[in-house]
């Protein structure tokens, strides 16, 4: 009886380490998890590494975390690439079909797809993922997967993912150092949605909106595949920011008191009701309004929300996805923040937790291991990791990100 093989899935957020260790054997394509590994963020910065040997320091402090629990040692990992640095754009490819009987075949994928992203990127990034979302043979539009077709030209929508050249080395610098390989490198949001959203929510219409410490990624799914991506550069860390400002304490007081009593619901507080910050600290020895803390971070969040709604309404989806609203990552977890997006969004709003997974649970049940868990997902569906992966053996020797692109494609169009 074959081995069961151990997949990891590595997230590197600007507040936390996530390492999360699995098996897959031949009969269940559900990852069992038997590892977890949790570090702080030390080292970065938004996404961005700003100090090597902290970043290798509390990688390496999550990877061994994670190799005590599963009793496994790590040498591969999957990476979710986060942060402000991400940008994505929608980009279009045309071929002519040149075989005998005008026969799609799996090359004529890779040829669209390879003009797709021939496009004018500037030289300081690099493209993470490049996503078919819809084919056209001749006039014929809307065609998921087209090989087999005959037709005389091929057009294929794409969405393609970057990252910044120098920001994705650097992570990826770090984490070979930690004395790891790197299988793939997807961006977080993508790998996020794998594990919060179910298809008949991609079919309908729906929008995932991953709460970081350093920022807000969201990502936008109709007829079962991605719409749209961006990046919002206001996360939990601004939350913790404001509270600071406005109650007048330390960053450590304001994180502790918003884990504490924070909520997005100040009317279910007295005016009179106040916290004692000398339980918190030695510095800070005031007492502050708890209705105060509250209708801070209420304001804060109502931006973020604000600023997804103008996402949304960039691809004319404001108010108009069935699905509503999938909330996740550390962030979503405040009291009375789905009401808060409710109202902002005018659309229906669920906390998406990881779905899909075995073994653990009682440790990842919780919609900061999304990212964690959506690597996971992803490696069992496209384990064929058309992108290439990087080896310290061989750093920098990416493949092009349009090989292989046909095993993907299959499994990422419904």
């Amino acid at each position: 009886m074959a081995k069961p093989r151990i997949v990891v899935g590595l997230d590197i957020g600007s507040s936390k380490i996530r390492t999360v260790v699995c098996t897959l054997d031949e009969k269940s394509t559900t990852p069992n998890v038997i590892g977890v590994g949790l570090a702080q963020s030390g080292g970065l910065r938004k996404g961005q590494v700003i100090d090597v040997e902290e970043a290798i320091s509390n990688i390496t402090s999550s990877l061994e975390d994670a190799e005590r629990m599963a009793g496994e040692p790590i040498h591969h990992v999957f990476l979710g690439i986060s942060g402000n640095h991400i940008e994505a754009f929608n980009s279009k490819g045309v071929i002519a079909i040149s075989h005998p009987g005008n026969e799609i075949t799996e090359e004529d994928i890779d040829r669209v797809l390879e003009a797709a992203q021939a496009v004018a990127i500037p030289n300081n990034r690099r493209i993470l993922r490049i996503i078919p979302k819809s084919f056209t043979v001749d006039e014929q539009r809307g065609i998921k997967y087209p090989v087999g077709m005959t037709g005389i030209r091929l057009e294929v929508d794409a969405h393609i993912v970057t990252g910044l050249v120098t920001t994705v080395r650097n992570i990826e610098k770090c984490v070979l150092q930690a004395g790891v390989d790197i299988d793939d490198a997807i961006p977080g949001i993508l790998a996020a949605s794998e594990a919060v959203l179910t298809k008949r929510q991609k079919e309908l219409g729906v929008v995932v909106v991953d709460i970081g410490s350093g920022g807000t990624s969201i990502a936008v799914f109709e007829e079962g595949t991605i719409l749209q991506t961006a990046v919002i550069p206001v996360g939990a860390e601004s939350v913790t920011n404001d509270v600071a400002i406005g109650l007048r304490t330390s960053i450590d007081s304001a994180e502790k008191i918003k884990i504490e009593y924070g909520s997005c619901i100040p009317d279910e507080v007295s005016d009179r009701e106040t916290i004692d910050l000398a339980s918190f600290s030695k510095i800070d020895m005031q007492k502050i309004s708890k209705r105060h803390l509250i209708e801070i971070i209420e304001a804060r969040y109502h931006e973020i929300f604000l600023l997804v709604k103008e996402e949304l309404a960039k691809i004319h989806r404001d108010g108009m996805l069935p699905a509503g609203v999938v909330l996740t990552g550390a962030g979503s977890k405040m009291p009375g923040l789905v009401d808060v997006a409710r109202d902002t969004l005018n659309l229906p709003v669920q906390i998406g937790f990881p779905q899909n997974f075995e073994g653990v649970v009682d440790k990842i049940e919780d919609p900061a291991y999304a990212t964690a868990i959506g690597l996971l997902t992803w490696a069992t569906k496209f384990e064929a990791r058309p992108f290439g992966g990087v080896s310290s053996r061989s750093f920098g020797g990416i493949k092009k990100a349009f090989s292989g692109i046909k095993d993907w494609a299959k499994q990422i169009l419904p």
